[in-house]
C-alpha cells in the first residue's frame, strides 16, 4: 500500500532512474541522512549509475553534496565510487570518500553540525538546487512524515529549488508523532530564544511543511538503514566506562551533580556505547539524554527505565538494534524525540540544559588540546561532527579514548596535538583505560602532570614526563612549555618507522 496519501502528489511517483535524471550535472544537492539513518537509498544509486555512464562518454559529471552528517554506502559510497562528488559537507565516514578526500580528489568542508543550517540560510554556502530527502510518508495534506533522522532536512526542503522525495515504507508508521520539527529559528536581527528548557519538551510539530509545487519526483522504496555493528565492550572500553562512572558518582556525592545526573550527550563509537552500557548497572536513575544520536546502549537504558527520555536528531544503531526498534517503535512513543540538528546541537540549549558531554578523540596533548579529526595532522578520519557544539557548551566536557592505537604503535597522549579541534579551554575531563584526568581549574603545567600520570600508557609515560621536564627548562615561554624542534617528532617517527614508541 502506497504511503503517498496526497492525491495531487501521486502523479509525481516515478522510478529512481527517472528521478535521478532530474538532477543536473554541477548542481548542489542537499540529501537527508545522519549517521546511517534516514538517507535516500534508491535515487543516489541510480544517480551514481548515470554519472558512471556520463564519465564513460567523456562527460565530467560531478555534484556538490550536503547532508546532515554521515550517510550509508548507497549514498556516499555509491557516489564516491562513481567519482561523482566534487565537494562534500559537513561530515563523512565513508571509506571510499575518505580516500578521495585524503588524495585531494574531493573537496571537503568539515563543519560544526549546529552551524550548517544557519550558514545555508545566510547564503554563505551558495544556492541549493535540489533536496533529495527520505521520508516515511506523505500525508493527504502534503505534509511529510520524517524518517529515522531529521538532520538538516527542514532547511533543505525550505531552501531547495526542487525536491525529490524517497518514501520508505520499511520505516515503521509508528515513527509518526516522534519528531519535533521547530520552525522558530531565524537570522539576526530577528533571532529569538528557543523555548526549550527540558529534554522531554515538544516545541514544534511532528511533520515537515513543504511547498508541493517544488516536488518534482517521488520514489517509493522499501529498504532498511544500514549501520555498522558495535563491537562488544573490550577490557579497555569497560575500564574507561568504569572510570567515568566513578567520576560521576563522586560529583553527585560532592553535590555538583543531581542524583539523576544532567542530560547526557554521547558521541558515536564503541567506547561511547560501552560507557552507556556501563550506566545500566550504575546507581543513577531516571536519567535523560539530550544528544545527537541514539545508540544501542541508550536504547537499552530506555528499555530498562534507567533513561526516561532521549532527545536526538537520528538513530545510530547496530543492524540488530535498528531492526528491533523498527519492530517495537510504538513502545518508545513519548520516550524518543527526534529534532532538527540545528536544535539537537544548538549551543544555547546545550548550555541551558547543562549537558554532560562524552565524546571520543584521536589524540590529546599533555595540555589537554584535543584532535578529533586528523591522523598524523593531515589525514582526515571522519570529522568534528557535533563534538565541538557540545564540548564548548557542556556542563562537563569529557573526552574518552584508549591510551594507545595500532597495537601500541600510536600513543593517544602526545607532546603536542598534530591538529586541534578542541582547545584546552573546552576540555575538562580526559579518560583512558589507565585513568581519569579532571582538568577543571588547572593551569597548563598542572594539566600536563595530571594527564601524563593518569591517562598515558606506561610505554609512553616516561617519555612524556621527560619531554615536559625538558620543555620546562628550555621553552621560549613557560605558560605552555614546548620544544618546537621536537613537539611533533613522535608523529614524524610514526610516519618514518610505523611506531611512536621511543627508541
Amino acid at each position: 500500500m502506497s504511503r503517498v496519501k496526497s492525491e495531487a502528489l501521486r502523479s509525481k511517483i516515478m522510478s529512481a532512474e527517472d528521478a535521478a535524471a532530474l538532477i543536473p550535472a554541477g548542481s548542489t544537492v542537499g540529501m537527508s541522512g545522519f549517521t546511517g539513518s534516514g538517507y535516500p537509498k534508491a535515487a543516489p544509486q541510480a544517480l551514481a549509475a548515470r554519472i558512471e555512464a556520463a564519465h564513460q562518454a567523456g562527460d565530467p559529471f560531478r555534484l556538490k553534496v550536503w547532508t546532515g552528517a554521515s550517510t550509508g554506502p548507497e549514498l556516499d559510497g555509491a557516489l564516491a565510487k562513481a567519482d561523482g562528488i566534487e565537494f562534500r559537507l559537513p561530515y563523512n565516514s565513508d571509506p571510499i570518500a575518505r580516500d578521495k578526500i585524503n588524495k585531494g580528489q574531493m573537496e571537503y568542508l568539515d563543519m560544526h553540525l549546529s552551524q550548517v543550517a544557519p550558514m545555508a540560510w545566510q547564503g554563505f554556502l551558495g544556492p541549493l538546487d535540489t533536496a533529495l530527502i527520505e521520508v516515511s510518508a506523505v500525508n493527504a495534506d502534503g505534509s511529510l512524515v520524517p524518517s529515522s533522522s531529521i538532520g538538516n532536512n527542514k532547511t533543505w526542503l525550505d531552501r531547495a529549488e526542487r525536491i525529490i522525495l524517497e518514501v520508505n515504507r520499511w520505516q515503521n508508521p509508528a515513527l509518526e508523532g516522534m519528531h519535533d520539527v521547530y520552525y522558530g529559528t531565524a537570522l539576526p536581527p530577528s533571532r529569538v530564544p528557543i523555548p526549550l528548557t527540558r529534554p522531554d519538551q515538544l516545541i514544534g510539530q511532528p511533520v515537515f511543511r513543504c511547498d508541493p509545487a517544488k516536488i518534482v519526483a517521488i520514489v517509493e522504496t522499501d529498504a532498511p538503514d544500514r549501520n555498522l555493528p558495535f563491537a562488544a565492550p573490550d577490557q579497555n572500553a569497560q575500564a574507561i566506562a568504569g572510570h567515568l562512572i566513578e567520576f560521576l558518582k563522586h560529583e553527585v556525592k560532592l553535590g555538583r551533580l543531581p542524583a539523576a545526573l544532567l542530560p547526557l550527550q554521547s558521541g558515536v563509537g564503541n567506547v561511547a556505547n560501552a560507557v552507556l552500557a556501563g550506566l545500566q548497572d550504575s546507581p543513577f536513575e531516571r536519567m535523560a539524554a539530550y544528544t545527537e544520536v541514539l545508540q544501542d546502549g541508550m536504547l537499552d537504558l530506555l528499555d530498562s527505565g534507567k533513561l526516561t527520555v532521549a532527545s536526538a536528531t537520528a538513530f545510530s544503531l547496530s543492524p540488530e538494534a535498528a531492526a528491533d526498534l523498527n519492530r517495537r517503535m510504538d513502545q518508545f512513543r513519548g520516550k524518543i524525540i527526534l529534532r532538527p540538528q540545528e536544535i539537537s546541537n544548538h549551543p544555547e540549549i546545550i548550555r541551558r540544559l547543562g549537558c554532560i558531554a562524552m565524546n571520543g578523540l584521536i589524540e590529546a596533548d599533555i595540555y589537554g588540546n584535543v584532535n578529533s579529526t586528523h591522523v598524523m595532522g593531515s589525514r582526515i578520519q571522519n570529522g568534528i561532527g557535533g563534538s565541538g557544539d557540545f564540548a564548548r557548551n557542556a556542563y562537563i566536557s569529557c573526552f574518552v579514548t584508549p591510551s594507545t592505537a595500532k597495537d601500541g604503535a600510536i600513543s593517544a597522549i602526545v607532546p603536542m596535538a598534530s591538529h586541534v579541534d578542541h582547545i584546552t579551554q573546552d576540555v575538562q575531563v580526559i579518560v583512558t583505560e589507565q585513568g581519569l584526568a579532571d582538568l577543571r581549574g588547572l593551569s597548563p603545567k598542572q594539566r600536563a602532570k595530571v594527564i601524563i600520570a593518569n591517562c598515558a600508557h606506561p610505554t609512553y609515560r616516561d617519555a612524556l614526563s621527560d619531554y615536559h621536564q625538558r620543555a620546562l627548562a628550555g621553552a621560549y615561554g613557560l605558560q605552555t612549555p614546548h620544544l618546537l624542534n621536537e613537539a611533533l617528532s613522535w608523529h614524524q617517527r610514526f610516519i618514518e618507522t610505523g611506531s611512536m614508541a621511543p627508541n
